[in-house]
């Protein structure tokens, strides 16, 4: 699919501001969609909308499908007459610009719970019947996501894997005696999935209507502990006690000598391949549902991917497998058209694992990633710079894993790049995020994206994820009020026309 000239900004809608401890899908998420159409932007870019599980992380949700309930706006519910202005009188005192994961989910969830039961007691027939066809329209994953938050719920917080057996592995009796013992939990789950996509969806019609688009987020690979590896154990590598038997990572190479140990279950692409790639298509229906565009990260998986041995410490023991390549592609196409998807390529690659990669991408013209930051490590071929790459990529200052630009020439650099840097750039390097903007937009690349972070010059304290750490700062970072001002957005606005990116 060709990508026209365009822009935007990558900002996770938990760091929007908000008087309740996180960003949510209420009226300053409403207020960005009008920044960044005075700005002249295309593009919103988010992180996966999953519910997060370890670590709060979007990259290790507990659903492919779900959406997150921390997002929903209580005032919206307010106005719906879900709950009482007074509901949210003994909110506590949240950090400024920053997220606390615990103490939001402390005072959102009960308010939650509480929507749920005012639907129950008030809702007209109306409000039932839309959320009957819901629950109907989305039974193949709601199903099962209701039942399995529900159980974790029962079982302390347990992950699935050390549920007793019968419920672990879902014979049918032990279902049905839970589905019934927790039947009003269920609906809840139900109730609070149909609220954050009526406001998603909602918020995403309001975006189109401004002519800003969505960019999604699908990770490749899913939780252990998420409902759709329990739900469906057969499309994954488990031995007979469910149990992984070969997990994901990455090997080892210039940054870590021992490579990265993810721990992923690893699909079974045959058992996907007999089945049509049907859980692989609604996966992607759902991001067509929830986006306009969809960047999938680690693409390469698809091509190839590293398999290690369920039970080591490290990376270092594992081989390169072929993923489905074409095949899931096709399937996709099939099923839903031709679909918008921005791959996720980067990495090292020996040569062939390259060429296959790109041949892969090219065949469906999905444009993969240019980070500028990565550009000045070497020398003028590096082929992060500009001047090497062609129309079909989408160019970013730094994304969600890099420090922010700032940040990275005070710090995360060493002193050969800030020096090509400033040379390249013909610069003082005294607004470098703005440097490596202008730089971006001016770019051959069809698509220009910067964060919101480096939009505000922001330093290292605003870096958003540290790969390969867990926990607070990580995924913690927000926007203070106001500091997306009229005099930004025209400045982006003049230099989005002056290199042509006003988008269709």
């Amino acid at each position: 699919m060709k990508f026209p000239r365009a822009s935007g900004i990558l900002l996770h809608p938990t760091s929007l501001p908000s008087p309740f401890g996180i960003g949510d899908l209420g009226a300053e998420a409403y207020r960005f969609v009008d920044w960044l159409d005075a700005a002249g932007q295309t593009y919103w870019q988010v992180l996966p909308l999953s519910p997060t599980g370890y670590g709060d992380s979007p990259y290790a949700g507990r659903s492919a499908f779900a959406g997150n309930p921390l997002l929903i706006s209580l005032e919206q519910l307010v106005e719906a007459g879900l709950l009482a202005s007074s509901d949210m009188a003994d909110a506590p005192g949240f950090p400024r610009g920053r997220v606390d994961f615990d103490k939001v989910r402390g005072f959102k969830t009960p308010l939650l719970q509480r929507a749920a039961a005012n639907f129950e007691t008030h809702a007209a027939p109306g409000q039932r019947a839309d959320l009957a066809r819901f629950c109907a329209e989305n039974a193949t994953w709601l199903d099962d996501f209701a039942l399995a938050m529900a159980l974790k719920d029962a079982h302390h917080d347990q992950p699935w894997y050390e549920w007793p057996a019968n419920i672990r592995n879902r014979q049918s009796d032990a279902l049905a005696r839970w589905q019934e013992r927790l039947a009003a939990e269920i609906a809840t789950f139900k109730f609070v999935q149909w609220i954050f996509f009526k406001q998603w969806l909602a918020l995403k019609r309001y975006a189109n209507s401004r002519g800003v688009r969505i960019i999604g987020d699908i990770p490749i690979f899913v939780s252990l502990d998420s409902a759709d590896v329990w739900a469906h154990t057969r499309l994954f590598h488990f031995d007979q006690d469910l149990q992984p038997t070969v997990v994901s990572g990455v090997p080892p190479d210039y940054f870590s000598e021992t490579g990265q140990l993810w721990g992923h279950p690893l699909y079974r692409w045959d058992v996907l391949a007999k089945e049509g790639y049907a859980w692989w298509i609604e996966r992607f229906q759902m991001a067509f549902t929830q986006a306009d565009v969809a960047r999938i990260d680690h693409f390469r998986g698809f091509y190839n991917y590293w398999e290690v041995p369920a039970g080591e410490t490290t990376a270092v023991k594992g081989r390169w497998v072929y993923g489905p390549g074409a095949d899931l592609f096709h399937a996709v196409n099939a099923a839903l058209g031709e679909v918008a998807i921005i791959a996720e390529d980067l990495g090292d690659f020996d040569e062939a694992s390259r060429a296959g990669l790109e041949r892969l991408m090219a065949e469906f013209g999905y444009p993969g990633m240019k980070i500028l930051q990565f550009a000045f490590a070497s020398d003028a071929h590096d082929h992060f710079l500009p001047h090497n790459f062609t129309p079909d990529w989408v160019v970013y200052t730094g994304t969600h894993d890099n420090d922010t630009s700032v940040g990275w020439y005070q710090g995360t650099s060493t002193e050969k790049e800030r020096a090509y840097a400033r040379q390249y750039m013909h610069t003082d390097a005294a607004d470098i995020a703005g440097d490596l903007i202008r730089l971006g937009w001016a770019s051959v690349a069809q698509t220009a994206i910067t964060t919101a972070q480096d939009l505000l010059r922001l330093d290292h304290e605003a870096r958003m994820n540290t790969p390969s750490t867990v926990g607070p700062p990580n995924w913690c970072w927000r926007l203070l009020p106001g500091a997306l001002t009229p005099e930004l957005a025209g400045w982006l606005r003049e230099l989005t026309r002056v290199y042509g990116r006003e988008g269709d």
